[in-house]
């Protein structure tokens, strides 16, 4: 019978799948969901490995394996301990022209944001202070994250801050929690503009395997400089998946919006850079 595999040799699906003899079985069952997936036949829930096994009649490993291959594809996402679910309901949105946190839009996204806390200490880097204006030894907070999005890797994020601004982050907790609101909290510090640079990238091996990507998918790098009433007093580089981030802008007839195309020497380049209000 259509569908049914020596694991479940009794099993009788509610679903025929499609392909021929010599396809694996795994295969057929992945082209099936994904034909469902594009016809938008989940956009309320996505069944459990337990209800799609019975749907096909076939294994739960069958199952699993599939959709391995649609995760792969950015098709379906799934957390530890978590049922599979459509990807579209786990990718983040940031606006552009405006001052937002990574943390909130990932909340906002209805997923639960955690972060791996890599690095944390101060130290000096000549090349991030002459971004920030100040000598070359003045001390930075280093702050290193590994940024989850309900479980599940979403961005490599590094920020320095001036330590005579930050140190007190030093007792912060960023395990769940927005460096934004403790910089206020603790610092008494708010940002109030900057600019930012995004650009489409292709990630190292050694960052594919931080943020867990498959080797078609690329990746966004963003640059920010933070300023407070004018001064600068944030740099941060962030490394996002690009199968789970998208930038959005508003425009009105009046005040518009501009983005700069730019070449560089190696490769043309597709990159904005906005000042945050």
């Amino acid at each position: 019978m259509a569908g049914t595999d020596s694991e479940h040799g009794s099993t009788t699906p509610k679903r025929a799948l499609p392909g021929g003899k010599g396809m694996p079985l795994w295969q057929r069952v992945q082209d099936d969901l994904r034909m469902r997936l594009e016809g938008g036949e989940f956009t309320g829930s996505f069944p459990g490995e337990h209800e799609l096994g019975a749907q096909y009649g076939v294994s739960r490993h069958t199952v699993r394996e599939a959709l391995r291959e649609l995760r792969k594809q950015g098709l379906v996402t799934a957390g530890r301990g978590r049922q599979p679910r459509p990807s579209e309901e786990a990718f983040v949105e940031q606006p552009l022209g405006a001052l937002y946190s990574l943390f909130a839009s990932v909340e906002a996204a209805g997923l639960e944001q955690r972060s791996v806390v890599r690095i944390l200490d101060v130290r000096a880097d000549a090349h991030v202070a002459v971004r920030l204006g100040l000598e070359e030894s003045t001390p930075l907070l280093y702050l290193e994250r590994l940024r989850l999005a309900d479980g599940e890797p979403l961005a490599h994020d590094r920020v320095w801050l001036p330590a005579q601004d930050a140190r007190p982050l030093l007792d912060a907790d960023f395990g769940h929690t927005a460096l934004y609101d403790e910089l206020a909290r603790r610092c008494g510090l708010r940002l109030t503009g900057g600019q930012e640079r995004i650009r489409a990238v292709v990630p190292t091996a050694a960052e594919r395997r931080l943020l867990d990507l498959p080797q078609d998918i690329a990746a966004f790098s963003i640059e920010r400089l933070g300023l407070a009433s004018g001064r600068a007093v944030e740099w941060r580089t962030t490394l996002i998946r690009g199968d789970r981030f998208s930038a959005t802008a508003q425009f009105d007839a009046r005040a518009g919006y501009s983005l700069d195309l730019a070449p560089t020497p190696v490769r043309l380049e597709h990159w904005s850079t906005r000042e945050l209000v």
